[in-house]
């Protein structure tokens, strides 16, 4: 792809293909075992799990774009840092705090029965603040080093040009948003919602189990560090 670069070869859709076949493969493997687990622990049913997929693709495109930024500024050695141990260590850090928000703030009536329906402004800013565990998995899974990922750093560096690797990266993002967890993370919601309704006993377990694989899961990258 580098060769085509140089002939004036690779355009955005070229780089929107490449971002497409990670998001189609690498991407589903890699952040399912985090989204699916944040959505089954919230069980917040399936329109809640779908607006936190797409924050989470957000911060997956944010990331991406920032990066082939930076790339393209600073040239390849963004990409052989991406191979370091901070890598690593920032997922299992955002995946240890995600399972912990998840105890200290379960949704919906997932370890009590609802209260009457009154209007708390307090209780809508939490449920806007519920969002920040999957932007900050989707930025932080965004460093996981992939071929597709070191491609689009390679292109950006090579373009040699801050503006053109924002380019890159957004076209790349967009591209990796194409991903089969728009339709598997929301599945995950309703499963949730359907194994707490009428099961108030099953709900504390529920929510305290996905809490725990999202902190084993995130210790388990620490310990790659």
């Amino acid at each position: 792809m580098l060769e085509d670069l140089a002939a004036g070869q690779v355009t955005l859709a070229t780089v929107w293909l490449l971002g497409v076949s990670m998001g189609l493969t690498a991407c589903t493997v890699t952040c399912l075992p985090f989204m699916g687990t944040w959505a089954l622990g919230r069980a917040g049913g399936q329109r809640e799990a779908f607006l936190h997929t797409g924050v989470f693709l957000a911060g997956r495109v944010t990331t991406y774009t920032l990066l082939a930024t930076l790339a393209g500024a600073l040239g390849a050695g963004i990409a052989q840092a991406l191979g370091g141990a901070w890598g690593n260590a920032l997922i299992g850090g955002v995946s240890i705090v995600a399972g912990l928000w998840l105890l200290r703030h379960p949704a919906g009536n997932a370890c009590a029965a609802p209260p009457a329906p009154t209007f708390s402004p307090v209780t809508f800013r939490r449920k806007k603040a519920d969002n920040l565990p999957p932007l900050f998995l989707g930025a932080a899974l965004s460093l996981t080093p992939c071929t597709p990922l070191a491609s689009l750093l390679a292109l950006a560096a090579q373009a040699g040009s801050p503006a053109q690797g924002a380019a890159y990266g957004l076209a790349f993002g967009l591209g990796a948003a194409m991903t089969p967890l728009l339709i598997l993370v929301p599945l995950a919601g309703s499963l949730g919602t359907a194994l707490r309704d009428g099961r108030a006993w099953l709900s504390r377990w529920l929510v305290w189990g996905a809490a725990a694989v999202l902190i084993l899961l995130g210790l388990r990258r620490l310990l790659l560090v």
